[in-house]
């Protein structure tokens, strides 16, 4: 499960750097560029919740081999695509793999650990991607320059692979819930209705937000997602366990993940517009100042996942994001003259947020979930927060706008822009900080939200129960 959630956020992260190596290797645009990225999080989240629902019917152990091989293959393909259009089509197919994986593997964990190690388990689990984060941009920045930029793929096959034969050396299958028909019905119009909502996100700027094309897909969005709500309350074995939103915490801890996510996705974002377009720093220099977003982490994760166990989940939420908050607003004072102790101390304070708080959280939303569906309750949590940066990236992206028109904007953050005017350079900077005062109210918002994670849930609500035996593997 760590190989895993190593190399899916190793993909992500190296795609990002060997985005302008890619754009002029296939002759194509920047905007078919930022689609590789578009679709990967499209069809990861779309798929989210019928893969927590299949490994519930199925069986976990079956989804998450699949999503594997899915991801390895289309991983390949995508290596050796000739043009922009395939190699969009090919990162759909590899989303769907990586949804199929992800959405499996945190229910395996959950599964294979008693709940006074869960929290160090989730920490050292969390402690892998924030690795693939670290390890991502030095090792694209390294393959672009020396074999091409089709190696960013290729690498990240050969984990893939591991993680195959390692599962069907190790892990064993649970008895399955129950056996029964998907929720067909339910898929598409979740499909749909949030496929329509990331377009009118991602491109509503482009289009105009009050253009036929803007409105029209938030009006298939509203419809779809109304639609899928009304299948759900009647469906005997609904993809979307709406029974789950009775649990307190569980709904609660879904408010927290949103907000939250909302609130820290576009960090990277606001930061590479700043350091690359107001500062001047080249990509590499930019890319070695984000480290200290990730490395505090990589210590962080377990111990934040140990008190977890030890303290309880709440507040561990609520300190990592106070700091989150305290951080966020740190940044929002960034200087037009580069001082690079303004950029290195908040984020190494956000990174040991996020050490404390991504464990607690993913804890106490799923131990507040029946086990019986720990599938569809992961299914959600993903699906939450995929969404919460769908909508984090567009607010960065409408905020970025105001001081530059979206083209600029875009070659700016693929690091293709040349020197800015100086009467540009201080709105720039002014925007980015007005992008970080607008993302602490999201922390403070999940903050006020993770206060009713404190108080005891009603007596009447179902108790989570955990399997202590060592049925199913994690490193």
């Amino acid at each position: 499960m760590t190989l895993v959630a190593f190399v899916t956020n190793l993909d992500g992260t190296i795609v990002v750097v060997g985005l302008p190596r890619m754009v002029a290797g296939l002759h194509t645009t920047v905007t078919t560029g930022l689609w590789t990225l578009t679709a990967y999080i499209i069809t990861s989240t779309v798929f989210l919740l019928p893969a927590g629902r299949w490994s519930d019917m199925i069986g976990r152990k079956r989804i998450f081999l699949t999503g594997l091989a899915v991801f390895a293959v289309a991983t390949f393909f995508c290596g050796i695509s000739p043009s922009g259009s395939v190699l969009i089509a090919f990162r759909f197919v590899q989303g769907v793999g990586a949804a199929l994986a992800l959405a499996t593997a945190t229910p395996i964990i959950v599964s294979a650990f008693p709940p006074q190690e869960l929290g160090r388990a989730l920490g050292i689990n969390s402690t892998a991607w924030v690795m693939g984060s670290i390890v991502g941009p030095v090792a694209g920045g390294l393959l672009v320059s020396t074999w091409g930029w089709r190696w960013i793929f290729f690498v990240a096959i050969p984990f893939a692979l591991i993680g195959v034969v390692g599962s069907l050396m190790v892990l064993e299958e649970p008895p399955v819930r129950h056996q029964g028909q998907s929720d067909l019905a339910g898929a598409v119009t979740f499909g749909v209705g949030l496929v329509a909502l990331l377009l009118f996100l991602s491109l509503g700027q482009g289009w105009g937000w009050i253009s036929a094309r803007s409105l029209g897909a938030l009006a298939v969005a509203v419809a779809a997602l109304l639609l899928f709500w009304a299948i759900e309350q009647r469906s005997r074995q609904p993809m979307f366990d709406l029974g789950l939103l009775k649990h307190r915490h569980y709904r609660s801890g879904l408010g927290v993940t949103i907000l939250y996510a909302i609130g820290f996705f576009a960090t990277t974002f606001l930061l590479t517009i700043y350091l690359q377009g107001a500062v001047h720093l080249s990509p590499l220099d930019a890319g070695l100042m984000l480290v200290p977003l990730s490395l505090p982490q990589l210590v962080m994760a377990p111990v934040g996942g140990s008190l977890a166990d030890r303290y309880g989940s709440p507040m561990l939420v609520i300190l990592g994001l106070a700091l989150l908050a305290i951080a966020g607003f740190w940044l929002g004072h960034l200087p037009v003259q580069f001082a690079p102790w303004s950029v290195i101390l908040p984020l190494l304070l956000m990174s040991a947020a996020n050490g404390t708080l991504w464990p607690a959280l993913t804890k106490a939303v799923m131990s507040s979930a029946p086990r019986e569906s720990t599938g569809a309750a992961s299914g959600m949590f993903f699906t939450f927060r995929n969404v919460g940066m769908a909508l984090s990236l567009t607010l960065a992206l409408m905020i970025a706008e105001v001081s530059l028109p979206a083209r600029l904007a875009d070659q700016i953050y693929l690091g293709t822009a040349g020197i800015l005017h100086p009467a540009v350079e201080g709105a720039l900077v002014h925007a980015t900080n007005v992008g970080f005062w607008v993302f602490v109210g999201f922390y403070l918002l999940a903050l006020v939200t993770a206060t009713t994670l404190v108080r005891p849930e009603a007596s009447t609500a179902p108790k989570r129960t955990y399997d202590t035996g060592t049925g199913s593997g994690a490193s």
